[in-house]
């Protein structure tokens, strides 16, 4: 996977003039911010994260020994509203490894004893907002590096969708709500209460949501007080027009961080 590369660079400047297939490959796939010094940046790489939850489980630690046999990336909670709940989480940046590698494991015991709770499932990707001067941190490693925090115990996990009223709203207007709610999350961050991980799911989860958001940290009152007050906010309150499942629960288990 390339690296983060400056816009114009590649194939874009051998690009024949207004031809079909000129056309065709002026779609944009790339994630776009600027760096320190407000050059643009593209970056063709995002980290995919699923999240998949059962029931009936009465011993965590096999769960434990057969996520290692299987060098599986991710993190397991103990669900805090059924005394037999699990979820696990995942990531890659190919999302084949949800395929090969974690359907795999799923598929044997003891996983394959289990009862699948699918409405708890969760797929999405990391996204750029545009204002990140590194790319590769904010993509990769920063998701990737709070997901195996030890310190960062508790977990609530949940998508949302927004409703078609954001949409109609000017960009001036968008992003004055957009502040208004990520300031809440920022200031919460900076106290040492949480952090979060933002990923967008169009078309990849099974309800049709648009975003999945996970809000880790050492205790689990201030997730909640978090949640409490985004209610308020014009995009909680206005604009959306669905919001969970939500998955609570706490680190059982997480793996060893990746290799660079």
């Amino acid at each position: 996977m390339a690296e983060v590369m400056p816009p114009g660079t590649g194939d874009a400047q051998s690009r024949p003039p207004d031809t079909p297939a000129a056309e065709s490959r002026k779609i944009d796939v790339l994630e776009h911010s600027r760096d320190e010094g407000g050059r643009p940046i593209t970056s063709n790489r995002r980290l995919f994260m699923q999240l998949v939850a059962y029931g009936g489980c009465g011993d965590t630690t096999a769960l434990v020994d057969a996520l290692g046999s299987h060098a599986i990336q991710g993190a397991l909670y103990e669900d805090v509203s059924d005394p037999g709940g699990v979820a696990l989480l995942t990531f890659s940046e190919n999302p084949a490894y949800f395929v090969d590698d974690v359907r795999r494991c799923l598929r044997r015991t003891p996983f394959a004893g289990l009862v699948p709770k699918p409405e708890y499932t969760m797929f999405g990707r990391t996204y750029a907002l545009g204002h990140e001067p590194d790319l590769v941190e904010a993509l990769i490693l920063r998701p990737i590096r709070r997901v195996l925090d030890p310190k960062l115990a508790w977990v609530i996990w949940y998508p949302l969708r927004r409703a078609g009223s954001f949409e109609q709203l000017t960009p001036k207007e968008q992003s004055a709500i957009l502040m208004e709610h990520g300031g809440i999350g920022r200031a919460y961050g900076k106290a040492g209460y949480l952090h979060d991980v933002r990923m967008a799911c169009h078309g990849l989860d099974q309800h049709d949501n648009d975003f999945l958001i996970g809000l880790l940290g050492p205790e689990l009152f201030p997730l909640s007080s978090c949640v409490q007050r985004m209610r308020r906010t014009r995009q909680t309150s206005l604009h959306l027009e669905r919001l969970g499942p939500f998955f609570v629960g706490r680190v059982a288990w997480q793996s060893a961080a990746p290799a660079p």
